[in-house]
Parts: structure tokens; sequence; C-alpha cells
């Protein structure tokens, strides 16, 4: 019983040291590749709704997340989970709907237009 207090405790340690760093490495990312100025307001809104809400999102707001790169795309949306605002956010829930809104605009940017 006391390895599992042991054990517990330094899950929680781990959790609590962790998360700064996190934040700090997401942080860092999005500085270096400029991640915040690489999407207009109106496609980060609709991105983000599309996140923590439904919906999808446009053609046009897909060729901008794409362009914004999976790098910036996962620290942006990291670094949202770890605000304050969001805590009630279900981490899960927004990380698979994050991933299926990447692929799906991946596909869909890579995807060749139909011929006129």
């Amino acid at each position: 019983m006391a390895s599992l207090n042991v054990y517990s405790a330094l899950v929680v340690l781990f959790l609590t040291c962790a998360a700064p760093m996190a934040t700090k490495e997401n942080d860092q990312i999005i500085k270096e590749n400029n991640s915040e100025t690489k999407m207009g307001l109106p496609c980060v809104l609709e991105a983000f709704t599309s996140l923590v809400e439904t919906g999808s999102i446009s053609n046009e707001c897909c060729g901008e997340l794409v362009g914004l790169g999976k790098v910036c795309h996962s620290a942006l949306v990291k670094r949202t989970l770890e605000n304050p605002l969001f805590k009630d956010l279900c981490p899960a829930t927004i990380i698979a709907k994050s991933i299926q809104k990447w692929n799906n605009c991946l596909a869909l940017i890579d995807s060749p237009s139909p011929s006129a």
C-alpha cells in the first residue's frame, strides 16, 4: 500500500513539474514559427469554434490551417488546453477533434480539384 502512495506522489509531482515545461515548449514553438500570425482572425475563430463546439472548417480556412503547419497547429491546441479559461474542456475530445480537423483539411488541400 505504501508503494501505491509513493507512486501516486511521483505522478502528481511529474504532472506538476511537466505542465510548466510543456507551456514553455509550446510558447517557444509558437514564437519561433510565427504561428499566431499565419492565420487570419476569421479562420482562427472558425477553427476554434469547430473544436470546442460543432461545425466544419471552410476550404479557405483549411488552406490557412494547413499553411500553418502541423507543429504550430498542435502547439496552439495544447496551449489553448493549458489556458485556465478553458479548464472545463475535455482535453481528449479536443485533441481528437483537432486531429480529425487537421486530417480533413489536409485531405481537402492535397486532393486534386475537379477539372472544369
